[in-house]
């Protein structure tokens, strides 16, 4: 017996084999590529070291040169070692292990890393 394949069968099978690839893992938020978390857009993203009790110490400018990586209604709910942190403005910023996650403004493609090490309090954030 052969099962015509449509082009809506195609697409799923696409999008699994896609979530299937050696190296990357996905959740709604954020993957992980090539042993550190990406969003959505593969910026890589970073922990700040001040930030202490799953609170984030990155507002105001800071928050402008290092963006949160906010929760967004659509997004599924916190699981694992993924969790959801109360900015000081009332927001929801993700965290990992108890870590916020930000981006970096300097950072231009995917892939970049600039933001590891500045400082010596940003770095990548790894799973």
């Amino acid at each position: 017996m052969v099962i015509p394949m449509t082009r809506h069968t195609l697409s799923w099978m696409a999008l699994f084999t896609a979530l299937a690839l050696p190296g990357v893992a996905l959740a709604h938020h954020a993957m992980e590529k090539d042993g550190m978390w990406v969003d959505h857009a593969g910026m890589t993203l970073y922990t700040f070291d001040k930030d202490a009790g799953g609170k984030s110490m990155c507002n105001g400018d800071c928050a402008k040169n290092w963006p949160p990586l906010m929760v967004k209604k659509e997004d599924e709910a916190p699981k694992d070692k993924w969790t959801h942190v109360t900015r000081d403005d009332g927001s929801m910023q993700w965290a990992y292990d108890g870590k916020p996650l930000y981006t970096f403004i300097k950072d231009k493609k995917a892939g970049d890393m600039t933001g590891d090490g500045v400082k010596d309090v940003w770095h990548v954030a790894k799973p």
